[in-house]
């Protein structure tokens, strides 16, 4: 195993990214494509599974861990996010990543809290959902993510011709749709891909803030799969959702503070309008968030009509 460079600035990282392009170039190789594995730190195997992703598919694989200040609309949970660099790098180096970019808060943001003053807008598909109950998260999202995307893709190595990718979870399914819609919009030179969710044995998604659970808190955040998967269930059956009692379950279970339950359409995040007999016609998202124990939690699930389940 290769310890990948552990970098903390933007010029040092710049550098050590166009050093390892210039290796390939000299070795004659005239392309090369870079993945990138934005975190926020507090790795598990969902993370784990992004790195090998990149891996598979790229020439270099570059991660971040920065635990990003402006997607948290609570200075507590901020506060309290896990942080453990040494323990992050460690995984990312089991899982062959190449450079770390680990920077401080006044390198992303030089004059926080006051930087910084132009930040990128998710617009209205940022207001929806997680949105509505985080005011600015999303915001904060796309404005971390636009950096990365700038840091790791200037002109660094004319002589070799180098692509980007940059990879995602798909458990934070409002997440990938906006920044989907960015690349879209704003013409970043950046193929985003995604990975499928990581769930443990019983069903709960994999998640950083799942170490703040009590046992019986997590025994709780159970419920949120579970209602997922009985929505999927009756897609693929071709049942009627029965989405209003699902949320009525979520509502009335034992330590579990619903926020939402909801059945969007995939790039647009708008609510899906079911036929009279409510069965699922075209495939959707089920999109759950909740307060369980000291933590919010989120999970989300395709739902696939019958006949279109893979």
């Amino acid at each position: 195993m290769t310890e990948p460079q552990v970098l903390t600035t933007v010029p040092g990282f710049r550098a050590a990214l166009a050093e390892l392009l210039a290796v390939r170039r000299d070795a004659g190789v005239v392309a090369a494509t870079v993945g990138l594995v934005p975190t926020m730190g507090a790795l598990h195997p969902g993370h784990a599974a992004l790195a090998d992703a990149a891996r598979e598919h790229s020439d270099i694989v570059v991660a971040s861990v920065f635990v990003n200040p402006l997607q948290f609309d609570d200075a507590e949970d901020y506060r309290h996010y896990p942080r453990d660099l040494d323990a992050d790098i460690d995984i990312l180096a089991s899982h062959g990543v190449d450079l770390i970019f680990a920077p401080a808060l006044e390198e992303m943001y030089p004059g926080h809290p006051d930087g910084p003053l132009v930040r990128v807008s998710a617009g209205e598909l940022g207001r929806r959902w997680e949105g509505a109950s985080r005011p600015g998260h999303f915001d904060g999202v796309v404005t971390v993510v636009t950096k990365l995307f700038h840091i790791m893709a200037p002109p660094i190595c004319a002589d070799v011709s180098a692509s980007f990718e940059a990879w995602f979870g798909e458990k934070d399914a409002e997440q990938l749709a906006i920044i989907r819609r960015m690349v879209t919009d704003l013409d970043h030179e950046v193929t985003i891909r995604s990975v499928p969710i990581v769930r443990d044995d019983d069903g709960l998604a994999l998640s950083s803030r799942n170490r703040r659970l009590s046992a019986q808190d997590r025994e709780h955040a159970l419920q949120l799969s579970v209602a997922l998967t009985a929505l999927a269930r009756r897609a693929e059956a071709g049942e009627r959702l029965d989405l209003e009692g699902v949320v009525a379950g979520l509502q009335a279970a034992e330590g579990v503070g619903l926020d939402y339950l909801v059945v969007v359409e995939p790039a647009t995040l708008r609510p899906v309008e079911l036929p009279a007999d409510g069965v699922l016609v075209d495939e959707a998202l089920a999109l759950v968030a909740a307060r369980v124990g000291p933590v919010r939690l989120i999970d989300t699930m395709t739902l696939r009509p019958h006949g279109d389940a893979m």
